[in-house]
């Protein structure tokens, strides 16, 4: 972005937050719905310069945080296998699966390498056609037209030794899950920008009608951040829920129907079990039938039990707001990026591993 700077600017950010405090009367937990902008929110300092009144909770999106142990089990024996090429972004290698982790298998001989996007995997496949080249399809919506374009590259360029290991999820399913739990405690969301940025705005203006709930489509810098905050307060103390897109220079209400087009040509929507939220109904992408050649989980069948999380792990509390990653007895001592019990403390978006960064030696 050429103009960066002001949305950083500390003098505007104070501002938000006076209006902020001069608005707001009564206690309201708001959850915002992205990785990223945990990271953001905890690296400025937001959090700590919020009125009191205002307390954040971190969402379920962060798409390695919630991809289950029994997928990353797959990428692993995937990986493993002496004809196979392994592509994967980098921060997935460090992912515990049920004994070990990409990077282990890396360590034991495995073809396992970091790549930048899926045409770099694509452009491998290419270049050894003796090989199987696999690339771990990992993301929400935000990522998936990439990686449908690959595939519909891989047939023009005509290589059959290329394949996804799709771990897709999509955002509004998951977010229905937090909204219907009896025991919620989100008053109001601050949606993903980027994600709408490719579905448009018509997922989340249903959600804000069933559950009459506050949802401020928001960007990841700063400014944006605060402003989001001050738009949702504004709903909730005005008791007038609506759908708000304070992201307007990035989102359209109808998002970008090119993208929209090619993931409707290449997968399909499926159930998908999700890390800490279970089993969601038409959660998930998979790649649809007339492109089933290019499916790893189809070219390397195998029957993996579900696995749960280490009994000491509340990653799953921590992604549906129901804990923060400092009300972990295991945060910082047996949990930490360099051994994570859960994927939230190695991911790049993980809210454990935004905490152990910046809020390290803080216990709530």
């Amino acid at each position: 972005m050429k103009y960066l700077d002001e949305y950083r600017n500390a003098d505007d950010v104070r501002r938000y937050i006076d209006a902020i405090g001069q608005l707001i009367t009564r206690p309201v937990n708001i959850m915002e719905v992205c990785g990223g902008q945990t990271h953001a929110l905890v690296r400025f300092g937001i959090d700590e310069l919020l009125p009191d009144k205002v307390t954040l909770l971190h969402g379920p999106g962060c798409p390695v945080c919630v991809t289950p142990t029994e997928t990353i089990d797959r990428a692993l024996a995937i990986a493993a296998r002496a004809e196979t090429i392994f592509c994967s972004y980098g921060d997935m290698l460090r992912v515990p699966g049920s004994h070990r982790d990409l990077f282990s298998v890396k360590a034991s001989g495995g073809d396992v390498r970091i790549v930048y996007s899926a045409l770099d995997a694509l452009d491998l496949a290419e270049q050894n056609p003796a090989r199987e080249v696999v690339f771990f399809a990992v993301g929400f919506e935000t990522t998936a037209p990439a990686h449908a374009m690959a595939v519909v590259e891989a047939r023009r360029r005509r290589l059959p030794n290329f394949s996804l290991l799709v771990a897709h999820v999509l955002v509004p399913p998951a977010l229905e899950v937090i909204l219907s739990d009896p025991d919620r405690r989100v008053d109001g969301f601050l949606a993903a920008g980027h994600v709408c940025a490719i579905m448009g705005l018509d997922e989340y203006s249903l959600l804000v009608d069933k559950y009459q709930v506050p949802m401020v489509v928001t960007g990841f810098e700063p400014l944006d951040l605060v402003q989001g905050i001050l738009r949702c307060v504004r709903q909730l103390e005005h008791g007038s829920p609506s759908l708000d897109n304070q992201y307007a220079r990035a989102v359209r209400p109808s998002g970008n129907l090119a993208a929209r087009a090619v993931l409707k040509e290449v997968f399909q929507t499926v159930d998908r079990r999700w890390r800490g939220l279970g089993m969601i109904p038409k959660s998930g992408f998979a790649l649809a039938q007339p492109f089933a050649e290019f499916d790893a989980e189809r070219k390397f069948p195998m029957k993996l039990a579900e696995v749960d999380d280490p009994i000491e792990c509340i990653s799953g509390q921590v992604l549906t707001g129901h804990r923060r990653p400092n009300q972990c007895p295991s945060f910082g001592t047996i949990c930490t990026p360099d051994k994570p019990l859960g994927a939230t403390m190695v991911s790049s978006e993980g809210a454990c591993a935004a905490y152990y960064r910046y809020k390290r030696n803080e216990v709530s």
